[in-house]
């Protein structure tokens, strides 16, 4: 699937994803930042992946693990530094949580710092086994 906002593209065409773009913004999370590339190459075959592009460059990146059906798990929702504070992150998850696959699916994520934003797609926290999880309504 593709979406398109002025000249921005988000897709799940995982032959468009540039993981040394992917690489680069994930090592910079506190969530993220002792992954291999090897290991993120992993995750994104294993993973519904999306990219935000802007002309061909790479600059936002999410992924969902999900069975299809049941359930879904957010991860690694991020957007290039130098793109930050535009919206474009909303945007993404709009996307993600419009996918087909993810749609109908509850949803659930883990994030440690970022519960006013997901707040926004009617996630709540919970608490669940040693750490915060954030689940949609």
């Amino acid at each position: 699937m593709e979406w398109s906002k002025k000249h921005y593209i988000v897709s799940d065409d995982v032959e468009l994803l540039d993981v040394e773009s992917i690489y680069q913004m994930l090592v910079n999370t506190y969530w993220a930042s002792n992954r291999t590339r090897k290991v993120i190459e992993q995750s994104i075959k294993h993973s519904i992946s999306f990219g935000m592009y802007e002309e061909g460059k790479q600059i936002g990146f999410a992924r969902v693990v999900t069975d299809r059906v049941v359930f879904s798990w957010i991860m690694d929702v991020v957007i290039d530094a130098d793109y930050r504070g535009k919206g474009l992150g909303e945007w993404l998850m709009d996307c993600v949580l419009e996918h087909p696959d993810i749609k109908y699916t509850a949803i659930a994520l883990a994030t440690s710092d970022a519960q006013d934003f997901y707040r926004k797609f009617k996630f709540r926290k919970i608490e669940c086994m040693t750490r915060p999880i954030v689940e949609r309504e």
